[in-house]
């Protein structure tokens, strides 16, 4: 790419104020033809608000948005298609009760006959290896699943100027590496990639330059290449990152989690039951589940919540208390608890305060209801343990959760959890689109946690995180999971395998580990 080149995409002194906050304070940088361009920073930095404004969502407060080096004003999401900004969202914009189809094709501008539109979509789907139904309802789809959604409608516009949000936090090692590929293709072909992740290896893979915003305001451009994840995420967070620490004479104890052939019974046509799922998780170990997004991860989380029991007590036992029939209260009370991976309005409320959130899950673990009334200051109190602790961007216990920036809100619920300190905790996407400071801080709570003697099951789609944190892993794909495997002998060319489906045995032993 050549230095001399005009940008196609330049902000000049953009700021935007919300009240009691500076969301972006003068940012100025720009985007040129064929450049990959990654915009870093902290959960609440300002990146978010950054390119809500270049597609047209909000509007600066002050500065100048230059496209082409001529002064535009991009007042909706349809001003910026047409000038061929196209977006994928990290929190999405869909109809859940309509299908995928429908929501792409709402998505798109032009009318577009329903076959050519299946066609296309199909066509990008293979190009991504990406796996979508076009018929399914999107209220029946994992998160992951919305998210293929958002990147299939966006890469339907032929944009200009692709930004994205977070958009591998759903696939494979191989599917990661061939999105790369059609980005490199798309930049290849002059196309301009505004890119936003917390995955820095991901950054230093693919991008050309990176942007680094701290509190609203841009502190570093550099070139990722010359850079190490550490230092850059030193440069986001303006301080030295805490290694992750642990014992090494770890000594695991009895079993304190055992699931024994647990199936989930399919509620609906697209659902993807498990079936026939066996592992146990001993005191102070952390088991990790991978796989891609839409292979039964909810159906197992919520039948180990109990959410959706068992038909079968034994099918889940806690400290050899057979759980399966058990509902969500009486698992709390044994010691169980769980985070899914939705964390607005699954994990938390988005219209009650973060105090009313931490009754929804503490109140009897942290002691904070008395004759059947609720204590206001424990539930206070405990709120602002947690967002004190786990370093919460939030105006107190009274804030709204809905009013927290996604990574923000995902700290809150995490903390939440751990910090009721929990015999057995069961966490899926721990750290989603969290930064890396704040992932690091999690992480630590994790092991912190284990080495107290809890027992934690992972599952995440984020392969490096399951590698660093867990002592055992298995794969789970098409609601059957795979062999665990410690983690010191996993290979990860066959867990990536694993994951996209390509194997020859996925089911695990009949025999539970002890």
């Amino acid at each position: 790419m050549n230095c001399d080149t005009p940008f196609r995409l330049e902000l000049s002194g953009i700021t935007k104020r919300f009240p009691g906050v500076l969301a972006n304070d003068s940012v100025s940088f720009g985007v040129k033809p064929g450049e990959i361009h990654a915009l870093l920073g902290e959960n609440g930095a300002g990146k978010s608000t950054l390119v809500k404004m270049i597609y047209g969502i909000m509007q600066p407060d002050a500065g100048e948005i230059r496209w082409n080096g001529e002064p535009v004003t991009i007042s909706n999401p349809n001003a910026a298609r047409r000038l061929g900004i196209g977006m994928v969202f990290q929190h999405f914009s869909l109809f859940e009760a309509l299908s995928v189809l429908e929501n792409i094709a709402l998505g798109i501008d032009s009318k577009v006959p329903s076959r050519e539109l299946r066609a296309r979509i199909g066509a990008i789907m293979d190009e991504y290896g990406l796996t979508l139904d076009p018929n399914r309802t999107v209220e029946t789809l994992s998160v992951g699943e919305r998210q293929r959604i958002e990147i299939v409608r966006a890469l339907l516009l032929d944009p200009k100027l692709l930004i994205m949000d977070e958009p591998t936090s759903v696939l494979t090692p191989q599917e990661v590496e061939q999105l790369f590929g059609v980005l490199r293709q798309l930049a290849a072909q002059g196309c301009s990639i505004l890119y936003i992740s917390h995955k820095l290896h991901e950054i230093q893979a693919l991008c050309d330059t990176a942007t680094i915003l701290r509190a609203g305001r841009l502190v570093h451009t550099c070139d990722p290449r010359q850079e190490t994840s550490r230092s850059m995420a030193e440069k986001m967070i303006g301080a030295g990152l805490r290694d992750v620490t642990r014992s090494h004479d770890r000594a695991l104890g009895e079993p304190r989690l055992v699931v024994s052939k647990l199936s989930t019974v399919q509620t609906d046509h697209f659902d993807v039951p498990v079936r026939e799922v066996s592992f146990a998780v001993r005191a102070g170990e952390i088991f990790g589940i991978a796989g891609v997004a839409g292979n039964g991860q909810n159906a197992l989380l919520e039948a180990l919540s109990g959410e959706a029991p068992a038909s079968e007590a034994g099918a889940v036992a806690v400290d050899s208390k057979p759980m399966g029939t058990a509902d969500v209260s009486a698992r709390r009370s044994k010691g169980l608890s769980a985070v899914p991976e939705e964390r607005n309005g699954h994990a938390a409320v988005g219209d009650f305060t973060l105090a009313d959130n931490a009754v929804l899950t503490a109140r009897d673990r942290i002691d904070m209801v008395t004759l059947g009334l609720i204590g206001r200051d424990k539930a206070e109190a405990f709120a602002g343990k947690v967002i004190e602790t786990f370093g919460v961007k939030a105006q107190g216990p009274g804030a709204i959760a809905g009013s927290l920036s996604g990574g923000n809100l995902q700290k809150f619920v995490m903390g939440r959890e751990i910090l009721q300190r929990p015999s057995v905790l069961v966490v899926s996407q721990p750290t989603w689109g969290v930064d890396a400071g704040a992932a690091a801080a999690i992480h630590q709570a994790l092991v912190d946690l284990a080495e107290a003697g809890s027992a934690i099951v992972i599952i995440s789609q984020d392969l490096d995180e399951l590698l660093a944190l867990c002592d055992t892993m298995a794969v789970i794909n098409g609601g059957r999971l795979s062999r665990a495997m410690p983690v010191a002998e996993v290979d990860v060319e066959e867990v990536g395998l694993l994951m996209g489906g390509i194997h020859g045995e996925t089911e695990a032993s009949d025999a539970v580990p002890a």
